[in-house]
């Protein structure tokens, strides 16, 4: 399979891939690669089962032994509800399904909620690496509230075979440090079990939105979310492309540093995301960004643009959703082979 990264790019082909990374060199930086798991994770002190569970991610699906990874997350029906996440693909109320997705899409893993890996662990856990969910934010109660809960226990992870377990931070938010404290918790059973750990960092406070940003996205408070998330040593990091900075200065709250601004990050998104790599203890665990929600027909381009910074910055990989499961399932394959191509592609280098 080929694609044509430069079409899909379009306009931003050339400042993309032409782009030059000078605020945070790539030889300062622990990039993937085939040895990644020698060369970083075996230098820690997780247990060798760990080990062993990050190899066998690592050595899954069409990015095998190249130390990338694409991952299917299919978690929505919770959190989105079902109907929301579904409704567009009706097939995909069958877990089964999901499953059957990562695997014709060449994926490393699925990730998702106890309920829908474990309707089908004894026919798929040898197949594909499982990732579980175990703690997820639901919209039943009324009015909404914003907090991940503790869905399923670790035990139960291993139990049904899981490589990796992973789970959501609101960082900022004021349940945070209840959440860091109980995921924090979970990751040290999950990692004397053997199973890894990913966790979702992602920032939550309704003052972290104005008038003229969203800054929930910003590479300053996503960076510093990623900082936090390696401190309870999650093996891999999950977190939304940047999309702007400077939410520390705009905000004028907590602590940063003007040299942040000034020559550790740029315009450039390649930049912004090389921040948040530097912020996960410069690569020591991984990056991967998220592939954000289906806009339709700018799918297979955005999801192309994401990789493509993912990659470049010195990410780990993608993990893509949306853009995949809400689309009919060969199409949904293809996109994830499409992410996987960006990966493959040696032209596509470090910036």
């Amino acid at each position: 399979m080929t694609v044509d990264i430069e079409g899909l790019l379009g306009a931003d082909a050339k400042k993309l891939l032409d782009h030059k990374c000078t605020t945070i060199p790539k030889e300062s930086i622990h990039l993937p690669g085939p040895d990644y798991v020698d060369r970083i994770y075996a230098l820690s002190d997780r247990p060798t089962p760990v080990l062993r569970s990050l190899q066998q991610l690592l050595e899954h699906g069409r990015l095998a032994g190249t130390g990338y990874v694409s991952i299917l997350p299919v978690d929505q029906g919770i959190e989105h509800s079902a109907g929301a996440s579904f409704a567009p693909n009706p097939m995909y109320f069958d877990a089964e399904n999901i499953v059957k997705l990562a695997i014709e899409g060449g994926a490393n893993a699925v990730a998702s909620t106890l309920g829908v890996l474990g309707s089908v662990a004894r026919k798929y856990a040898h197949k594909i690496p499982f990732i579980m969910k175990f703690n997820h934010n639901e919209f039943l109660s009324y009015p909404n509230t914003y907090d991940e809960t503790l869905f399923a226990s670790i035990r139960q992870a291993y139990d049904m075979g899981c490589v990796a377990v992973g789970a959501t931070i609101y960082f900022g938010s004021a349940e945070s440090r209840r959440q860091i404290w109980e995921v924090s918790q979970m990751f040290k059973e999950a990692h004397d079990l053997g199973m890894a750990t990913i966790l979702w960092c992602y920032t939550r406070n309704s003052a972290f939105k104005t008038k003229e940003k969203d800054y929930h996205v910003s590479a300053d408070l996503t960076g510093q979310a990623n900082h936090l998330g390696v401190t309870i040593e999650a093996d891999i990091i999950k977190q939304k492309l940047p999309e702007n900075n400077g939410g520390f200065t705009a905000l004028n709250f907590g602590k940063t540093h003007k040299l942040v601004y000034e020559k550790l990050t740029s315009d450039n998104p390649i930049d912004l995301t090389r921040y948040q790599v530097a912020n996960c203890y410069m690569g020591r665990a991984g990056l991967i960004n998220s592939g954000g929600a289906s806009s339709g027909t700018a799918d297979f381009a955005e999801a192309v643009k994401t990789a493509v910074i993912n990659k470049r910055a010195g990410g780990m990989g993608l993990i893509s959703g949306r853009k995949a499961f809400q689309r009919p399932f060969a199409e949904g394959a293809k996109l994830l082979q499409t992410i996987q191509d960006v990966y493959l592609d040696k032209r596509v280098t470090i910036a």
